[in-house]
């Protein structure tokens, strides 16, 4: 979702206060749930081969044990506040290089630790402990864990003078029944870059950042702008971060109020407006403010960048939809904006608009980038059959993980595009 500065004692008092749940009486067996879709992928090869070449297969079996010896609610939650944070801080440390690597994978790999997530919230949502554990109490310490586990309650803007900060989300792996060793490469990106600085122009900046979940209903609940609302104002620079088409990077100039229909991780399909607080003020469209023309002439790396115009729209007063290569027109409603209509383009939009109604349009540099597709080297491209990484596969990962850093250089040395 960089250097580690959780203090578990601050993290820990101000989740406790703001998430005791009431105990309804409800018995644990009442309570318990099956494993998602997600969850349920955790037992193929392919996972727990991941999970035990990085280490992090250790960190899912101590999980486990402590959840276990919990005798109450409290001591649960305690448990899921100090792991989660414990999992991200893992994953930040060994993608940077600090400490073992935990492996035989590459440290940039973000795949442990969307795997070891998946291994705890299964734990949690299936645990049947003595005591009385309610429903309420249940989605609460999933939220934590959630949380936790992204980077979402690790943002630490400096206020040292100087100082700029910037803000930068990536995304879980996701079209995983197509192939279950994908790694997405903005997940990586935030990784590798959360707590670092990168010497601007304008003065060092620092770069903080979160990972969000490839499912619907959680961007319906308020994800993206429950995280990001506290620190935009803070921030000198932002931009949400997805894998996006091959061999290209490019920066997306318009962002669509619609959800195209394609399945998330738990196969889940959503067609509709994107739903936001406020509807009656919602737009159709979004627009950056990330300086794209000085991104796009800049040489940030081995892949081509582009200003991305094009949307799908259906026109005033008509009824089909048109591709359009410049941008909407006035009047037109969203179908598709340059970066598509699936949770890439929705990040995009709920981040920019929320930019917007906090007034910062004019001041606040951000938007969305897209990265190349994260490939696997030849010969090793057959999900049945190919191995879960390649010399090839972590040459691209990192690759993309340096332009990015580039770009976010570029972009904080600009004026902001209005």
């Amino acid at each position: 979702m960089n250097s580690i500065r959780v203090r578990i004692g601050v993290l820990a008092a101000t989740l406790l206060a703001g998430l005791s749940a009431p105990t309804t009486g409800a018995t644990a067996a009442e309570s318990a749930a099956a494993p998602t879709v997600e969850e349920q992928r955790l037992d193929k090869t392919v996972p727990q081969e991941i999970l035990r070449r990085s280490g992090f297969e250790a960190a899912t079996t101590e999980f486990a044990r402590d959840l276990t010896a919990a005798h109450s609610y409290a001591q649960a939650r305690r448990v899921v506040v100090r792991e989660g944070s414990a999992l991200w801080r893992r994953a930040v440390d060994r993608a940077q290089g600090r400490g073992p690597a935990g492996g035989d994978l590459s440290r940039d790999d973000d795949r442990p630790l969307y795997w070891a997530r998946l291994s705890m919230t299964r734990d949690v949502r299936t645990w049947e402990p003595e005591f009385g554990l309610s429903g309420a109490q249940r989605a609460a310490l999933l939220d934590t864990l959630e949380r936790t586990s992204r980077g979402q309650t690790d943002l630490r803007h400096p206020h040292g003078e100087g100082m700029r900060r910037i803000l930068v989300t990536g995304f879980d792996p996701f079209t995983l029944d197509r192939d279950i060793r994908i790694s997405n490469p903005s997940g990586a990106t935030a990784l590798a870059l959360d707590g670092t600085v990168i010497e601007t122009a304008k003065g060092p900046a620092r770069v903080e950042t979160a990972v969000f979940p490839v499912r619907w209903q959680d961007f319906a609940e308020g994800t993206v702008e429950r995280t990001l609302r506290p620190y935009l104002k803070k921030a000198d620079l932002f931009t949400t971060v997805s894998q996006g088409r091959v061999g290209r990077f490019d920066i997306e100039r318009t962002n669509g109020a619609w959800r195209g229909g394609f399945p998330d991780n738990e196969n889940v399909s959503r067609t509709e407006t994107v739903p936001v607080a406020d509807p009656a003020s919602q737009p159709q469209w979004t627009t950056t403010t990330l300086p794209y023309r000085e991104i796009v002439a800049a040489n940030t790396g081995r892949f081509p960048v582009y200003d991305n115009t094009s949307v799908t729209e259906i026109p005033a007063g008509g009824t089909e939809s048109v591709v359009r290569a410049d941008g909407p027109t006035p009047g037109s409603t969203a179908r598709a904006g340059g970066g598509g209509n699936y949770l890439s383009n929705e990040i995009a939009y709920r981040a920019t608009l929320l930019r917007d109604r906090l007034g910062l349009h004019d001041v606040l540099p951000g938007g969305h980038v897209h990265t190349p597709v994260l490939q696997f080297g030849a010969g090793n491209t057959d999900p049945a059959t190919g191995s879960v990484t390649d010399p090839e596969f972590v040459r691209n990962r990192l690759d993309i993980i340096a332009q990015v850093r580039t770009i976010l250089k570029v972009a904080a040395d600009s004026p902001v595009t209005s």
